[in-house]
């Protein structure tokens, strides 16, 4: 725990540094709309596990009528982030701004039980880092083909484990050797004429878990007409650690990233996954009061896209052929709540010919994951997990599609295994190449 300012008449039991802002609190109305979206509240019925009840605890925090402690640390932490309350609140109420200055009071002032920390070093001395990332999965593969795994969960002991342990297991990705060690181009060039200079923000769990998704983006996008420069660093873009409260590690990072970028003379900056790609636009209000990075910070922003969103921008140049398929598509938290897109996906899906896109039930339900809540809060995220799954299951589709690498993960633990999961840009990508999404990689 680092040293804080002392309690003050205007931040109460927050410190000085930006503490929750009075005008943002005061905007809640406690009407209860957003009750119903808020995963938590769905699963433990209790006020405080929502938006409204995290919202008064704020407040009374913030006039020092409670102290941050523990139970108050425990609340803030059992939020998913998934900001769907954001999306259905009448009165505007900006709690993804609260949330985010809250978190970091929690991680400076609440100290953490010894298990509770070293866990989230773990997770922290992991995920961000491809290359450790890369050995991990390898363990991995060598844990599965050896037949440990199957052995373990026979013998049961892979159930005496903490509930985080076993989260964590049972979170291990389906990755081959070939995939772990393919590494991606520096540049891939345009299909005729370019029309726009695009870099690519390669991801950590994305680029070791998720190559294939990667290189799917990298086809589409040349076949879509864009010159298309992939870092090669092991830079990672902070956003873990800003949805966790780790707010110096997360603007370091974000400093990072800013400065990776400008070696490239580039009209847009694309993200294939939610959680990366929502923290890849905050930027500018992260750094706002960095005289160093401020005004990079927001010219960085403004150039961030989601792919689907920059493929709903792009008139279409690449000819789709048709994948007679049903999709149930999940909207990650991430893209449909934190960055407003919704209708691009589904658009993207819809140009490919033959393709019919199923509603879910609860299809704005987070599915669990929200970064690294699926391996620090096990039991909601199960919950929210196989709630997600079945809703899908419902609608009986021939594949499940959802453009963030958290929730592929999460969905695929609790899914039927018959069932298969892609990135919408995977589908596009057979699409425009004429393969079959399920069985050939184009070449």
């Amino acid at each position: 725990m680092t040293d804080v300012a002392p309690p003050t008449e205007s931040t109460g039991s927050f410190d000085a540094h930006h503490p929750p802002a009075r005008e943002l609190l005061d905007d809640c109305v406690h009407c209860g709309f957003c009750l119903p979206t808020c995963p938590t509240y769905q699963v433990t019925g209790e006020e405080m596990e929502s938006p409204r009840g995290r919202i008064y605890l704020m407040d009374l925090a913030a006039r020092g009528e409670i102290p941050l402690d523990e139970a108050f640390g425990a609340r803030m932490d059992s939020c998913l982030g998934c900001l769907a309350c954001v999306s259905h609140c009448p009165s505007g109420v900006q709690y993804d701004k609260l949330i985010e200055s809250v978190r970091p009071q929690v991680e400076r002032q609440v100290p953490r039980a010894v298990p509770d920390g070293l866990f989230r070093k773990l997770i922290f001395s992991l995920f961000p880092y491809p290359g450790r990332l890369r050995l991990a999965a390898l363990g991995g593969i060598i844990y599965q083909r050896l037949g440990i795994r199957a052995l373990l969960h026979a013998l049961g002991v892979i159930a005496l484990l903490p509930p985080r342990l076993q989260a964590l297991e049972a979170l291990l990705p389906p990755v081959t050797l070939r995939s772990l060690f393919v590494r991606s181009t520096p540049f891939t060039s345009a299909v005729g004429r370019a029309r726009l200079t695009v870099g690519m923000m390669p991801g950590c769990a994305q680029r070791v878990f998720f190559g294939d998704v990667n290189a799917a983006t990298v086809r589409v996008l040349t076949a879509e007409g864009c010159d298309v420069y992939m870092p090669q660093d092991k830079q990672c873009c902070g956003a873990l650690s800003v949805h966790a409260g780790q707010e110096n590690d997360g603007l370091r990072r974000a400093r990072g990233t800013i400065e990776l970028f400008e070696h490239y003379d580039l009209d847009v900056i694309v993200a294939n996954v939610a959680g990366c790609g929502s923290t890849l636009k905050e930027y500018g209000d992260l750094l706002a009061d960095d005289p160093d990075y401020a005004e990079r910070a927001a010219a960085f922003s403004a150039k961030v896209r989601d792919v689907n969103e920059l493929i709903a921008e792009l008139p279409p140049q690449a000819p789709r052929h048709p994948i007679p398929t049903v999709v149930a598509y999940h909207d990650a938290c991430h893209l449909a709540h934190a960055q407003g897109i919704r209708s691009q996906p589904r658009e993207l899906l819809r140009s490919i010919p033959d393709l019919t896109i199923s509603d879910i039930a609860e299809a704005e339900l987070c599915c669990g994951s929200a970064g690294i809540y699926n391996l620090v809060q096990p039991e909601k995220a199960e919950e929210l997990g196989r709630r997600k799954a079945n809703n899908l299951e419902a609608v009986t589709p021939d594949v499940v599609a959802t453009a963030n690498a958290g929730c592929l993960l999460q969905i695929r633990r609790f899914l039927d295994a018959g069932i298969p999961l892609l990135h919408p840009i995977q589908l596009l990508d057979a699409s425009i190449h004429g393969v079959d999404p399920l069985k050939e990689a184009p070449s």
